[in-house]
């Protein structure tokens, strides 16, 4: 194991995925909130996150800040405090999904819509949700990326 020197940041930008990876970047954090304002103030107010957008409907909440390079961290009422759903995104949900399957992948439930395009939901062997994202309406929450 190779050793980095005091003070060396490590990073893994621009290392490439393998061109056989199923999963695309890391979309999002989405985050289970007992108060989104509070949480929203604390995201924006202590740590100095940027708000992205904030979205009310049905009686549901979820707010998205940027804190840094990588996913945008989403704040949501309808999520139990303290859970953190990984959203990856991927080219096509279809063809993920098929590739998946094929290694015994299994989702929980149907496919769903999200605003940005249709996603999975699925756990890890140890009850980590994860999630995967296809973007076929980009820019609909006034973010590109």
């Amino acid at each position: 194991m190779t050793q980095a020197k005091r003070g060396t940041r490590i990073t893994t930008e621009g290392i490439p995925a393998k061109k056989s990876s199923t999963f695309g970047p890391l979309r999002y954090l989405y985050i289970g909130s007992k108060s989104v304002q509070k949480d929203l103030d604390y995201y924006t107010k202590v740590l100095g996150a940027e708000k992205v957008w904030d979205i009310s409907s049905s009686g549901t909440r979820v707010a998205a800040v940027r804190l840094g390079k990588g996913p945008l961290v989403l704040l949501a009422d309808h999520r139990p405090a303290g859970s953190c759903i990984m959203i990856f995104q991927v080219e096509s949900v279809k063809e993920a999904s098929e590739k998946l399957r094929k290694r015994g992948w299994k989702p929980e439930g149907e496919e769903f819509e999200i605003p940005e395009g249709p996603c999975y939901r699925f756990n890890d062997p140890s009850g980590n949700p994860l999630a995967i994202l296809e973007i076929v309406r980009p820019g609909v929450l006034g973010i590109s990326g």
